[in-house]
């Protein structure tokens, strides 16, 4: 596969493709005679995780001790269950703000209903 279908694949634009190459946080990538990389299903694989724990706000630091046990294999397993329980447990804090945010919204939002129905009078 060439880096447009993967970006296509994986919801990455190239050049962020390019950067987590550079960033050492993809496994290798073979080149063709061309030059051009040949990327596997498994990079693509790696690349929509990657995207998926950027998007969640995993820091690059930890993406990239995650790619390198990864690289290790199994002998880096279980630092790796920890540093995505540890982004789960981040998520879970942020949906609950997220949560009493919207609560808060929509008790401010509510209170703006007599104020359009006293316009329209």
């Amino acid at each position: 596969m060439r880096i447009a279908e993967v970006s296509r694949a994986c919801g990455l634009s190239a050049h962020t493709i390019r950067f987590y190459e550079k960033s050492d946080v993809l496994p290798v990538i073979e080149r063709g005679p061309d030059g051009h990389r040949r990327f596997m299903p498994s990079h693509v694989e790696w690349l929509t995780l990657l995207y998926w724990l950027r998007e969640t706000g995993m820091p690059l630091k930890d993406m990239r001790r995650f790619t390198a046990l990864a690289k290790d294999g199994d002998a880096g397993i279980h630092e790796r269950r920890h540093i995505l329980s540890c982004h789960a447990e981040t998520l879970k804090a942020k949906r609950a703000i997220l949560d009493k945010c919207q609560s808060v919204l929509a008790v401010k939002i509510a209170s703006y209903g007599p104020i359009e129905a006293e316009d329209e009078t």
